[in-house]
């Protein structure tokens, strides 16, 4: 088996050359990094870290439900920041998304996100069998 691409309209399109995500011929879902952009719209979503936050892992969800996995699969997550000193407002978001057995995860302050947005993650999940 090669690996196999991803794609779901109920996420953002890729804008360049990479994909949704990638499954492995070895059952892992690789997810690009994903930013707070309403695949209904292509905007950005309004508001602050909550809000942004929220929708990117309201993408992650439609991407991995796409490969034919979940969050409740997620196994590791990473978690890129505008703001440290929003780490704390992000993690309440995430933690009702992963409010079971959360994945392992690296949280980084970056200088610079695509479209100045405040939040963007990549998870890697478990396909199930």
């Amino acid at each position: 088996m090669e690996k196999k691409v991803v794609f779901t309209a109920q996420a953002p399109s890729a804008i360049g050359p990479y994909s949704q995500a990638i499954v492995t011929p070895q059952g892992l879902v690789f997810t690009a990094g994903q930013i707070p952009i309403d695949p209904a719209s292509g905007n950005i979503v309004q508001g602050g870290i909550q809000e942004q936050t929220s929708r990117v892992l309201d993408n992650i969800k439609a991407i991995l439900e796409g490969a034919g996995s979940g969050l409740q699969h997620v196994a590791k997550t990473t978690v890129f920041l505008a703001e440290m000193n929003e780490f704390a407002a992000m993690n309440e978001v995430y933690g009702l998304y992963f409010s079971t057995t959360p994945p392992a995860r690296s949280t980084v302050q970056v200088s610079r996100l695509p479209r100045d947005v405040r939040v963007e993650i990549e998870a890697i999940a478990i396909l199930p069998h």
